[in-house]
């Protein structure tokens, strides 16, 4: 689903949801769930365990004149059912863009997993001139899902 501040996608995951939460509550495994390209490593986070963490993440995109470093502000935390967070460049407070993971159990060992990418809350002219929203398309998305799939899995 997408709409004028946020893209959502869905996709069932053949792994129960403390196997799905497992890995993304980790986030030195984001860098291989990232459809968009942008997330390279992170850089000595902790497991997320709870609303108002934050992990540091090195990234790389035009957008931001190359490399860069991202600190992950953890607004959602519902252990094996949501995860959310909003992403800021490091050491500043974040615009308003979040992304947040969530997970229903569909039998013991299948999830529905639901990615969502929001930026209804960016109110900055300047950013808003700067960045072109959605800077994440939703096939992007749809390859994150994908990409946790495989992780599961194997």
């Amino acid at each position: 689903m997408t709409d004028d501040k946020k893209i959502s996608v869905t996709r069932t995951i053949d792994a129960s949801t403390s196997q799905v939460w497992d890995v993304l509550s980790n986030p030195q495994k984001h860098a291989d769930l990232d459809g968009s390209g942008f997330v390279i490593s992170d850089d000595r986070s902790d497991r997320i365990t709870a609303t108002g963490q934050t992990f540091r993440m090195n990234m790389s995109g035009d957008h931001m004149g190359g490399d860069y470093q991202t600190d992950n502000h953890v607004t959602g935390y519902d252990e094996h059912k949501l995860l959310a967070w909003q992403t800021a460049p490091a050491d500043t407070p974040p615009p308003g863009w979040e992304w947040m993971w969530e997970l229903d159990a569909n039998g013991a060992d299948s999830t529905d997993v639901t990615l969502t990418y929001d930026w209804s809350k960016v109110t900055d002219p300047d950013l808003l001139q700067k960045i072109s929203f959605p800077l994440v398309p939703e096939s992007a998305l749809e390859d994150s899902l994908g990409n946790l799939a495989e992780s599961v899995s194997g």
